[in-house]
């Protein structure tokens, strides 16, 4: 193998690309930086690929700014930076990190001393380096919507994906009755620390009706529509009297709204944009989980498949596919 291989690098994007047969990154040189004052620099350990990261790599983000290295989520260890900080492993992740700074798809990544947190305990850096974006999302549209209750009832459209893994995870550590919908058979595919009921959406053409079936009449307290207006219709036929409904993406901007059942149902409507929240602030999400992860109420997503820099457009390529493995890169 080549000395190269061994040289520190970084991914670099310079410009948005049509398509990702477009798409050109470049495994820069990037020696090791020195951390200012208030700063600390992470040798990165694993990175995990997100679709966000692979969209705003093709320019889909408008906040993105060039050239840049991508990368939101990252574990690894703190070689430089505040005395009590070097040689701890550590964690993160952030809507700034890889879209308007250089990102985690590197050797080195420089952050604020605000964002280090502590790894969790008996879990990999593979794994923690692959919580970031989906569990932050979650966490955050229950934070924002006030955090499940045991007693209480959370719906959770989309539970097939990362951030409904998460959110059914959290929801059901806090106790509360889980209804799932997915696009498959149950049981729930994703770990969760209580029994989680599963609706196949592929076999209910009702699923508000289901869900107040199996809620004899009264709904959720809390519905967390990851997919938005696909399941629109049903997530407001579900809702519980006083019920919050959680939006974190959406294929058609526009959706038939009946404002009297809304006001008439005292509903309340949250969006999250998890690019709004920077290291320091998603970092210390993250934290906010740690007894979870560490207890084993909280499981951080099998990762499947890890890759060099070398063969990030393969890893690029696999998570734009749609393909439900999560993926790592190895700087």
């Amino acid at each position: 193998m080549s000395a190269l291989l061994h040289e520190p690098r970084a991914l670099r994007v310079n410009s948005k690309a049509a398509n990702l047969e477009a798409l050109h990154l470049d495994a820069a040189p990037q020696p090791e930086p020195a951390a200012p004052p208030s700063h600390a620099v992470v040798r990165v350990a694993a990175a995990a690929v997100n679709p966000s990261d692979v969209k705003a790599a093709l320019g889909l983000m408008p906040q993105a700014v060039w050239p840049r290295t991508p990368g939101r989520d990252f574990a690894g260890t703190v070689v430089s930076g505040p005395a009590d900080w070097i040689g701890r492993e550590v964690y993160g992740s952030g809507g700034d990190i890889g879209i308007t700074r250089d990102g985690s798809h590197a050797r080195y990544l420089m952050l604020p001393e605000a964002a280090l947190r502590a790894k969790p305990k008996g879990i990999s850096m593979d794994e923690a380096g692959a919580v970031g974006v989906p569990f932050v999302t979650a966490y955050e549209g229950f934070r924002r919507s006030g955090m499940p209750q045991a007693g209480q009832t959370v719906l959770v459209l989309g539970a097939n994906g990362k951030v409904g893994q998460a959110a059914v995870q959290l929801a059901a550590q806090a106790g509360a009755r889980v209804i799932a919908v997915q696009r498959g058979p149950g049981p729930f595919a994703g770990f969760a620390s209580a029994p989680v009921d599963v609706v196949d959406a592929r076999h209910h053409a009702d699923v508000g009706a289901q869900v107040r079936e199996l809620t004899d009449g009264r709904g959720a307290h809390i519905v967390y529509n990851t997919v938005g207006s696909a399941y629109f219709e049903a997530a407001n036929k579900a809702m519980a009297k006083g019920a919050t409904q959680i939006f974190i993406a959406t294929h058609d901007r526009a959706v038939p709204f009946d404002i009297f059942a809304f006001y008439r149902g005292m509903h309340t409507y949250v969006g999250i944009d998890s690019l709004a929240m920077d290291c320091v602030a998603s970092t210390a999400q993250l934290d906010a989980m740690r007894e979870g992860f560490e207890r084993g109420t909280l499981k951080p997503f099998p990762v499947a498949r890890h890759f060099a820099l070398d063969e990030a457009i393969d890893a690029y390529r696999l998570v734009l596919s749609g393909s439900t493995d999560r993926v790592v890169l190895r700087p």
